[in-house]
């Protein structure tokens, strides 16, 4: 069959694949180990490994490559089964491509015409083939496999399964991969033996292809320290994009939520599918590449051809549909694309139904003719419905007059072929707003002066304006390899702001909210948050050196701008790094359209890099760190520690390197930043490294190499820059410029481009994503050992055992996120907190967890003494409990001394954790959020700790009947089951009696003259039912038993003169007499053992439920 075009590599292919026939610009190859010859020792391998596969996943024998004379890259295009297949294939091939591709003249033009042609076929094959990618039959029958095998939670949504191979160490065990919203599974039986594997999601360090001698390509993970390789996969590549997605999916909802509100279609975990999950993908790809709002998505793809008129003749391509947006890209995504707003059409006209074409005629006399198209007719409908143009003939006489135009138009082109002055559009006019670029305020553009560098910006200028006048103008503009060679050469000061607004579509997000901005601004003045005071400290260290920002003009608009930014995302608020950025757009640009600059860098352009944790920026560090090990090997084989690179770096991503490089030269860096996205970024950071790459080699240690690069930065100016030396950047560095020339940055991005221009946008966002994994993982390792530093010192367990600890604290997190739409868990997770707070349970999530590890198996999920310890340890009553408290109360239940843990257990039975409602209602903390953050309350709760003295056992208040008679009860259900449980019970019921006549002796020396005798049956007689009643009682401590509330209502109403009640001392003392008791809470605790069954237990625990 016919496959998709994709890039392989042969430096081990030919091990495992033997050439059958091959030509100029194809080869056939059979794998070793199928027909004739069988291919010895690694033919048999390789037979042996595909023997093991199903028939659903084998892999094909046969396989059809493509490749050009000059060049190294193969293409696969075809795979068989059988020879006969193959060789068909290979004779259509033959007869019908053969001949044609000796017409062209470059083999990138031979590429794409065979990559085009074998899409086509795909696409003719799927239209009459109508297979469903999933049979329903099938699909069921696996989920009842999934349900029995790993005996998950029936919530658990199954997204799809393959047939594949996992690895134990040199052994393949064939069987089933299972992917669902949480988990990756797999399951294997072969020969008696069983291997069953589960991970969550949120485990995953790794994930990424690979491939070596034996395996031609597997999936890699790497989870909880431990490798996982699956290989043997049919379709290998859409099984890694299921399982990009998902883990992506995981991360963004449980770890960085910031990101995952932005994402409403994944919002309910129950509904998420494959075809979603590839749905969502593709729409992500088409929002990067077209740069549309988030709110878009991809809604239908048309093969078609597009006119184009600079270069006059058709060329191949796809047309993309969104809800407000009609976008077209080449073949190849880089000869040209364009991108319509649907409030921009006028009109939609089907001038010839024989080529399948249709004409969209554009404000501005502007017209495109697509032809070609299969399905033109629902397209020319889709595109009328979304622009509310009626398709009946009978139209108004102003539609009439459109038509006319657009079709005097249409017949004007096809005439006059040269003649494209027509086909100009108009600028588009920008709504006013209250200021002008700061630049054109502060440096106006002097039209007498004729010095050569202003010549040079006129040259500029006009080179421009042909681009518009072939190209279009505004929103509508082709964008083509010559408009990034012209970014490259620099943009002109006097079209700066309006180019930034376009490339960055930031252009259609102000069109499309008018007065937002101007509202945001009002909404925004007078208010105090913790943004608001950063933004005030940063304001005056925005480009001091520049007259803009010395003025109060400049200040007001940067104030502005950052504040209403912080008030439309408050997620974000206000981060270091945005007044820089900010400064510099509000010199090119009017104040709302750096507003909306703002908003598509840090929403769209720069994902996740202004927040608390820079966590984008963290994660294109280790992309630019992967790009040095591939692209300058000398530089890794001198310096193995990349991690310096890093830091180095971190500046550069943050401020698209304004920080370091003077402004004159930056926005130059920023131009092409906002046409190619951070691609243009990690260009320029590796030829910076290039150009310094003998002096970093020769370096000795990181503040010598430090020294170099900023050197080299401060010798980098922009030659043909017509700002004045008022406005220009003076190097903050050493000014002795005896042992560096100075570089201009022209030359240093165009050498970026010419060395490391091959890097392709997909590639960059594949290894983002590979990336993310590994660093959001590092960071949440990082705030577990925080914590475990901290709880150390307060605590007897040791390191190993707190690291467990933590492992089943932040898993019982999860578990109540993983199948609710809005957990109360995920929605008190903020990682901005302190690294305690991070990760909290609320009553449900404890009192499981508190039953698995117990010692005294004492505490049910449901029972009212779970209730009571969570109330006890919730030291700020806000309904959740951190790491810190659940572990000093396991720690003292497992190494306290005799003393600490009756006193744990007297607590329990004293305000607040007895005397509050029996309702099992939580109060719950407001929620916390980065806006909210109450500083003076953080700052009175530390010193209250510091202040806080050591509790004795003479602070504890006195333990009044009703108390007393339950913590009677709470001591049998602690001993129940006990091999010696007669023993203790007795034990039990002679310190209550002892207590007892205690307590009488006591009131009779305090009361001479009362008769004792008269009450001492009542108040016997109910401590004497609590000792008889609680043995067998075992349901009186659950929320349900009404016993001990009746029992205490009784006492109550007869006693009511004459209470009594005990001392800790005096339990203690009693206590202490009896070494039954003592010896059973002095125990040891196999501590080991009870992490390990928890382990085991908390995820059945959850399903059985």
């Amino acid at each position: 069959m016919w496959l998709k075009p994709e890039e392989i590599l042969l430096k081990n292919a030919f091990k495992l694949w033997v050439t059958e026939k091959d030509n100029e610009y194809f080869v056939l190859q059979r794998r070793r180990g199928y027909g004739e010859g069988g291919g010895g020792l690694t033919g048999l391998l390789v037979g042996t490994l595909d023997t093991v596969l199903d028939s659903t996943s084998k892999v094909a024998p046969y396989r059809i490559l493509h490749h050009t004379p000059d060049s190294q890259v193969y293409w696969s295009i075809a795979c068989g089964v059988t020879k006969e297949e193959i060789v068909q294939h290979w004779d259509w091939l033959q007869q019908n491509i053969m001949r044609t591709l000796s017409v062209f003249d470059s083999s990138e033009d031979i590429t794409s015409f065979v990559q085009g042609k074998i899409r086509g076929l795909i696409a003719e094959e799927g239209k009459s083939s109508l297979v469903l990618e999933d049979d329903p039959e099938k699909f069921r029958e696996a989920l009842l496999r999934f349900e029995k095998w790993f005996e998950l939670p029936p919530e658990e949504k199954l997204v799809t399964y393959y047939s594949c191979s996992y690895w134990r160490g040199k052994v393949p065990c064939q069987g089933w991969l299972y992917l669902s919203t949480d988990f990756l599974c797999f399951y294997s039986y072969l020969l008696g033996s069983e291997v069953k594997l589960v991970i969550s999601w949120d485990e995953i360090w790794r994930l990424e292809k690979t491939s070596n001698v034996i395996l031609t390509e597997s999936i890699h993970v790497l989870a909880n320290g431990e490798d996982h390789y699956f290989s043997m996969l049919l379709h290998l590549n859409e099984t890694f994009l299921i399982m990009e997605q998902l883990a992506d999916y995981a991360i963004k909802r449980l770890f960085d939520k910031e990101a995952f509100q932005r994402e409403p279609a994944l919002s309910d975990p129950l509904q998420i599918t494959k075809r979603g999950l590839e749905a969502h993908a593709k729409s992500e790809q088409f929002r990067a590449f077209f740069r549309l709002p988030k709110e878009e998505n991809l809604l239908e793809v048309y093969e078609s051809f597009l006119w184009v008129p600079f270069s006059h003749f058709n060329t191949l391509g796809k047309i993309c549909l969104s809800e407000n947006y009609l976008c077209f890209a080449s073949q190849d995504g880089s000869q040209c694309h364009i991108i319509i707003p649907m409030r921009e059409v006028v009109n939609v006209e089907k001038p010839d139904a024989s080529s399948r074409a249709l004409t969209v005629c554009v404000r501005g006399k502007r017209a495109l003719r697509f032809s070609e198209v299969r399905d033109y007719q629902r397209l020319a409908s889709t595109i009328r419905s979304r622009c509310g143009i009626s398709p009946s003939p009978q139209h108004s006489a102003s539609s009439e007059a459109i038509r006319g135009e657009c079709q005097s138009l249409i017949n004007h082109f096809e005439d006059n072929p040269e003649d494209v002055t027509l086909m100009v559009g108009q600028k588009d006019s920008s709504k006013a707003v209250s200021t002008e670029a700061l630049m054109t305020v502060f440096h106006p553009q002097d039209v007498e002066n004729l010095d050569p560098k202003m010549l040079k910006e006129k040259m500029k200028e006009q080179s421009w304006n042909i681009h518009f006048s072939e190209y279009g103008r505004g929103t509508s503009m082709f964008f083509t390899r010559k408009t990034r060679d012209l970014i490259v050469r620099g943009v002109p000061e006097a079209l700066r702001g309006e180019l930034w607004m376009l490339f960055s579509g930031a252009v259609n997000d102000m069109a499309t909210h008018p007065g937002y901005y101007s509202e945001l601004v009002e909404q925004s003045l007078g208010t105090s948050t913790l943004a608001t005071d950063e933004i005030e400290r940063d304001l005056h260290r925005s480009l001091p050196e520049h007259p803009a920002f010395q003025s109060d003009t400049g200040i007001s608009a940067l104030r502005r701008v950052l504040t209403a930014y912080a008030s439309r995302n408050p997620k974000i608020g206000y981060c270091q790094a945005m007044n820089i950025l900010t400064s510099v757009l509000l010199l090119y640009a009017k104040e709302e359209e750096a507003f909306w600059l703002l908003v598509a860098v840090c929403e769209r352009m720069l994902p996740d890099y202004f927040n608390r944790r820079i966590i984008g920026a963290l994660v294109d560090q280790a992309v630019f760190e992967d790009l040095i090990r591939e692209n300058l090997p000398q530089l890794v084989e001198h310096m193995t520690d990349l991690s310096f690179f890093s830091s180095v770096s971190l500046s550069w991503f943050l401020t698209l390197f304004i920080s370091v490089l003077p402004i004159e030269s930056a926005v130059n860096v920023v131009d092409c930043f906002f046409y190619d996205g951070i691609k243009a970024i990690l260009q320029l950071g590796l030829a910076v490294l290039d150009y310094n790459m003998e002096a970093l080699i020769s370096c000795h240690d990181d503040a010598e190499a430090v020294t170099i690069l900023n050197k080299f930065f401060d010798s980098v100016t922009n030659k043909d820059s017509p700002l004045p030396p008022t406005v220009q950047q003076a190097p903050v560095g050493n000014n002795d410029k005896a042992s560096h020339f100075n570089v201009d940055i022209s030359e240093l991005i165009r050498e970026s481009y010419e060395k490391y221009g091959t890097l392709r946008t997909e590639e960059v966002e594949s290894s983002r994503k590979r990336n993310k994994l590994y660093v959001i993982q590092t960071l949440e390792d990082t705030t577990k050992q925080n914590v475990i530093r901290v709880v150390s010192q307060e605590v007897r367990l040791n390191t190993a055992q707190l690291d467990e600890l933590y492992n089943l604290f932040k898993r019982q997190h999860f578990l109540s996120c993983y199948w609710k739409i809005k957990s109360p868990a995920l929605l008190h997770h903020d990682p901005s907190l302190a690294y305690l707070e991070q990760y909290q349970l609320g009553f449900q999530q404890f009192s499981t967890l508190f039953a698995l590890l117990e010692p005294w198996a004492f505490c049910t999920i449901k029972s009212t003494l779970s209730l009571w310890i969570f109330r006890l340890i919730d030291e700020n009553q806000d309904g959740l409990v951190n790491f810190k408290e659940f572990c000093g109360a396991l720690d003292t239940l497992y190494n306290g001394s005799f003393t600490n843990k009756l006193k744990f257990l007297f607590k329990l039975h004293l305000p607040p954790a007895f005397d509050l409602p029996e309702d099992g209602v939580i109060r719950k903390s407001p929620e916390r959020g980065r806006g909210k953050v109450d500083l003076q309350a953080y700052l009175k709760q530390w010193q209250n700790e510091i202040l806080k003295k050591e509790e004795t056992i003479k602070d504890l208040p006195r333990i009044n009947q009703t108390q007393f008679i339950q913590f009677s009860k709470t001591l049998y259900n602690i001993f129940h089951g006990d091999p010696e449980e007669e023993s203790l019970y007795r034990a039990v019921a002679h310190v209550t009696s002892l207590l007892l006549r205690m307590e009488e002796v006591g009131r009779r020396l305090q009361e001479p003259g009362s008769s004792p005798e008269s009450p001492k049956p009542a108040s016997a007689s109910s401590a004497s039912s609590a000792e008889q009643e609680s043995p067998t009682e075992e349901a009186s401590t659950s929320p349900e038993g009404s016993d001990t509330s009746h029992n205490s209502q009784e006492t109550r109403a007869e006693l009511t003169e004459t209470e009594w009640s005990f001392s800790f001392e005096q339990v203690l003392a009693s206590l202490l007499n009896e070494p039954a008791i003592v010896s059973f809470f002095e125990r040891p605790v196999d501590v080991q053992s009870k992490l390990a069954q928890a382990k085991v237990a908390q995820l059945k625990l959850k399903a059985n439920k």
